[in-house]
């Protein structure tokens, strides 16, 4: 493990940004082998094993893990394509179509072609529909490997700007991922957070087409950012595409070549007949009725219509008045039936700076996280989550095999594009940012287009931030090089054996709302002692709380504050941290009175005091009734004798002093600059170290913290209130001069003798 010096340096190491592990021992090896002979397995998720099986065959292979969705893939066949005999000239290679077929333009001009000719190609046509459906395989650096349907499509049949794609591992991933979204019966579709020229434009559009001309009846729609971009992404990709596809993948279209708002697949209705198309005159004419089209950007777009697909490009940078959130909420509703999901949305972009709409897209993201499911197992948007890191898919840095080049390379490599590759990704990005260092907003800007965590793709801008944003990112760096969980424990806190106001016991727990860096030694948690008829907490020296709190369980629109709870040390002699914050909170449980008992038996256990927002009273009215008015300090700004009758019988400080907020702010602003990323003065600690805040949701909080709008921002109320809870003796008002002026004689007291200063 580095040491601290060496830490600071380093961002995140290269296995922590792998795209997929493979699981192991989720079926037994008995039951893939029955199944798999039986051929029974389900496309679709299975329950059971809490997998999804994207195989088509009824049998499976690798079992792999995609940001935390566990995906069966399809059992590999025993004949695979192998474009050579030598590993190194293994990768993939599209196959041209036949001259002898490209001169055929529609399915009309294969109808009137000879029984010899259409029996020479009918099994490469065949071959070419069983792709598009089951996946393909090929043999790549000597090993087998599967692509998706919709990947093969993309690869083999998708005219782009530049000819035809590249092979990059980084989409073979995000195909299987959105293949596991379409076989999800839980899942809406997906959120796909990338990097900039990943090529997602060209992924949609192939997506359209390809779900376009395969399916009746059916409706597909485009949004982007704003309309003139769905309609070009329309216009210069989808219709080119479209028209570009071989015959026998091509429907029947009405209308003209290139359309401007609609491409439609359905019998036209006066140009063409069976009597002037088809010598035989028994042979009937089908069209799909399947329309592509798009929509002007708008919260309502698509409202009321009902999609297969919604293709939705560029979906983090709305801006207002426009709301990716508002629209989502609406467009949701075109993709279902009841409680039947009957479409997905494949959704992909780069995040604008979070003023900027980004804030709203970031939302969304997290809320579509596959590990955070309601009880009908659905991530809170319905959709699921992806992000690829900037490494794996930078433009001139992908080889021959579509691998990424993360480091510079002793010898050059030869790159996708046939260009030598002589330096790597990472080495790149990071000469880069060196270069950007002095400069907070093109250095943010070039994280957010080229992010290798989720923390890059949403950094704002500099100027919109009250702290400094610096060393806050430095610090959201850091905890994104660590694994976070040997640092953190996620947890609950319970009365020992369910009895109230005897021991409390912590548990970790997956889905505990507690998150934990420090944990005390048994013989100083639980410790209280009784003043005045009150509990009163014994580690003050160690630190205290912060907290800010909520009165009200439910909200009119179910979308209510989060209570935050937060536990910071001082400095201190005993065994444990100091100056760090230890305990981060943010929850809404179902009723204000859970939140209140779990904050509660937080500060028992720990022992410690709490600083509590006054304005909304039934957590202070919760400690004093239960006897631990002790707990609850004063506000630090004001004499006991100058509080007013409330504030001594519970305890607490405003927030609507103006004193106060500033006073608040201010707390959280030294704190930052003492203790969070790096100090290159070496003030406050040794300049190679950094800071110990592993809690990222509220350093990604401070970085937005707003002064004139704090409702929004939980974490920095309770976080503040905790460093302002542990320096009360900052906030303690002055005490006024005496008048009585004493005058004492002074001496000057040189040479042998002192002499009296008249």
């Amino acid at each position: 493990m580095e040491t601290k010096s060496n830490q600071s340096k380093v961002l995140l190491k290269d296995d922590q940004n792998r795209l997929f592990y493979v699981v192991k021992n989720l079926v037994p090896k008995n039951v893939v082998t029955t199944k798999n002979k039986s051929k029974t397995w389900v496309y679709g998720y299975s329950q059971r094993y809490d997998m999804v099986v994207i195989s088509k065959s009824g049998q499976i292979g690798d079992i792999i893990n995609i940001n935390g969705l566990n995906i069966a893939l399809p059992l590999a066949p025993e004949k695979i394509n192998k474009r050579s005999e030598e590993k190194k000239d293994q990768y993939w290679q599209r196959e041209n179509l036949p001259k002898e077929l490209s001169r055929i333009s529609s399915i009309f001009q294969w109808n009137e072609m000879v029984s010899i000719f259409k029996n020479k190609w009918v099994d490469y046509i065949e071959t070419e529909f069983d792709r598009r459906d089951y996946g393909h395989w090929f043999y790549n650096k000597g090993k087998p490997i599967y692509m998706t349907g919709s990947h093969y499509m993309y690869l083999q049949w998708t005219s782009i700007d530049i000819g035809y794609p590249d092979f990059r591992e980084a989409n073979r991933i995000f195909f299987i991922y959105w293949e596991a979204c379409k076989a999800d019966n839980r899942c809406f579709g997906l959120v796909y957070l990338k990097i900039r020229r990943s090529g997602f434009s060209f992924m949609g559009s192939s997506e359209c087409v390809n779900t376009g001309t395969l399916v009746k009846d059916s409706r597909v729609g485009i949004l982007s950012k704003t309309g003139a971009d769905a309609k070009k992404m329309f216009t210069d990709k989808v219709v080119p595409i479209a028209n570009r596809l071989p015959f026998f993948f091509k429907p029947i279209q009405d209308g003209m070549d290139k359309p401007k708002t609609e491409l439609a697949f359905r019998i036209p209705a006066s140009k063409i007949t069976k009597k002037n198309m088809y010598d035989n005159v028994n042979d009937e004419l089908y069209g799909l009725d399947t329309t592509i089209d798009w929509k002007n950007t708008d919260d309502n777009s698509y409202d009321g219509e009902k999609l297969l697909l919604l293709v939705h490009d560029e979906s983090g940078k709305w801006i207002k008045p426009n709301n990716i959130l508002n629209n989502w909420r609406v467009t949701k509703t075109c993709l279902r039936l009841g409680s039947k999901i009957i479409g997905k949305c494949m959704m992909g972009s780069t995040s604008n700076a979070l003023s900027k709409g980004g804030d709203n897209f970031k939302k969304l993201y997290e809320d579509s996280n596959v590990l955070t499911r309601n009880s009908n197992g659905q991530t809170k948007s319905g959709m699921y989550s992806l992000f690829v890191p900037m490494e794996w898919n930078m433009e001139g840095f992908i080889d021959k095999h579509g691998l990424p080049v993360l480091h510079k390379p002793e010898e050059k490599i030869l790159g996708v594009d046939d260009e030598m590759i002589s330096n790597g990704a990472i080495d790149y990005w990071q000469a880069e940012v060196d270069s950007l260092k002095n400069d907070a907003d093109a250095l943010n800007e070039f994280y957010r287009q080229f992010p290798r965590t989720e923390s890059h793709a949403f950094r704002d801008e500099s100027k919109s931030s009250l702290f400094n944003l610096t060393k806050i990112y430095q610090q959201i760096d850091y905890n994104d090089s660590l694994i976070i969980e040997q640092h953190v424990t996620r947890g609950k806190f319970y009365w020992q054996d369910g009895v109230k106001d005897t021991k409390v016991i912590f548990s970790p727990d997956k889905k505990g709302r507690f998150r934990v860096s420090w944990m005390p030694n048994k013989n100083i948690t639980n410790l209280k002692y009784k003043k005045n008829g009150s509990y009163s907490p014994v580690n003050e020296h160690i630190g205290a709380f912060g907290c800010d709190s909520y009165d009200i369980s439910g909200t009119v629109s179910g979308r209510g504050s989060n209570g935050a709870l937060h536990g910071l040390t001082k400095f201190n002699m005993e065994e444990a941290p100091s100056n760090e914050f230890f305990l981060e909170y943010v929850a809404r449980p179902q009723t204000a009175e859970i939140f209140f008992e779990e904050v509660l038996m937080a500060c028992i256990f720990f022992s410690m005091p709490i600083l509590i927002e006054n304005n909304k009273p039934r957590l202070l009215y919760h400690f004093k009734n239960r006897g631990y008015r002790g707990f609850c300090m004063n506000r630090p700004d004001k004499h006991f004798n100058k509080l007013s009758k409330t504030e001594k019988e519970l305890g607490g400080i405003p927030n609507t002093s103006e004193d106060v907020k500033q006073s608040h702010a201010s707390a959280i602003e030294s704190y930052i600059e003492k203790h969070i990323g790096m100090d290159l003065t070496g003030a406050y600690r040794d300049s190679s170290e950094i800071g110990t805040m592993y809690f990222t949701r509220s350093l990604d909080e401070w970085a937005r913290f707003d002064i004139n709008n704090r409702t929004k921002f939980d974490a920095s109320i309770s976080s503040g209130l905790a460093i302002m809870a542990n320096q009360k003796n900052l906030y303690l008002p002055e005490q006024k001069q005496s008048k009585i002026n004493l005058n004492f004689a002074r001496y000057a007291n040189s040479g042998n003798y002192s002499e009296l200063i008249k």
